[in-house]
């Protein structure tokens, strides 16, 4: 009988899943890009002049996370993926042949990273949408700056390990993206319209982004909304895990 798991054994498999991730540019650089991009646009969106009295100037202030996102979904979903070529799943594997061992190392060699990044471009974004906004964000209060950030840098981890785990279900990036992307850009929004904003608000990116909201006009709050999220992501996490066991590396 194999012994079970400890901290000890545990270690030099997120060690070595970490240096994949750290020694693969293109993963660098989707954190960049996740960075660059959410920063840029709440930028740009603070400085923008709006004619709704009534627009939310949280969520104006980090509204650079609806393209940042993509990064964040691009990061998860090729992490897992680089596994499925060159045979890098089966050399894993024989490494580490507990195969939920080495995945849940993978995704949190993912989601902390992730979450780290988030925090600090969160952080960033809100900063430079309040410099654009002036006074039109003076009424925020520190709580709700603070929930913001954190919310906000949860919910792009979330995604990621979402990706991550359809990667894995579908062992492919490309089409994980070609799943996830549009589905955010496009059907999301087409879906909210035309079964009501109630169905809209438990898709993953609706709910989750209900945290960015000073005043969430939604049928989810900002916590709860997340929850919705976490929900969606553990079970992509959930299918892509019973996908690694079943089938052949």
């Amino acid at each position: 009988m194999s012994s079970p798991a400890t901290p000890r054994s545990f270690a030099p498999v997120l060690r070595s899943e970490w240096l994949k991730i750290r020694t693969l540019r293109s993963l660098l650089g989707a954190l960049l890009a996740l960075f660059a991009a959410t920063t840029a646009f709440s930028a740009i969106a603070g400085v923008s002049e709006t004619s709704d009295p009534e627009f939310d100037p949280l969520f104006m202030a980090l509204s650079g996370v609806g393209p940042g996102q993509i990064a964040a979904i691009s990061f998860g979903a090729m992490a897992v993926s680089s596994e499925f070529h060159g045979g890098g799943l089966r050399l894993s594997l024989a490494a580490v042949p507990r195969r939920g061992r080495w995945f849940a190392a993978k995704l949190l060699a993912i989601g902390v990273p992730t979450l780290a990044v988030g925090l600090v471009t969160a952080f960033a974004a809100l900063v430079v949408g309040r410099a654009g906004l002036g006074d039109a964000a003076s009424g925020l209060s520190t709580g709700e700056q603070t929930r913001g950030v954190v919310g906000c840098a949860v919910y792009l981890t979330l995604m990621a390990l979402f990706a991550a785990g359809v990667a894995a279900l579908m062992r492919s990036g490309v089409g994980a993206l070609s799943l996830i992307i549009p589905f955010i850009l496009v059907v999301s929004f087409v879906i909210g319209d035309a079964a009501g904003a109630g169905v809209a608000d438990f898709l993953p990116d609706r709910a989750g982004q209900a945290v960015l909201y000073e005043t969430p006009d939604r049928t989810l709050g900002p916590w709860a909304g997340l929850g919705v999220t976490a929900l969606w992501t553990t079970a992509a996490v959930t299918a892509g895990a019973w996908s690694l066991r079943r089938r052949d590396a």
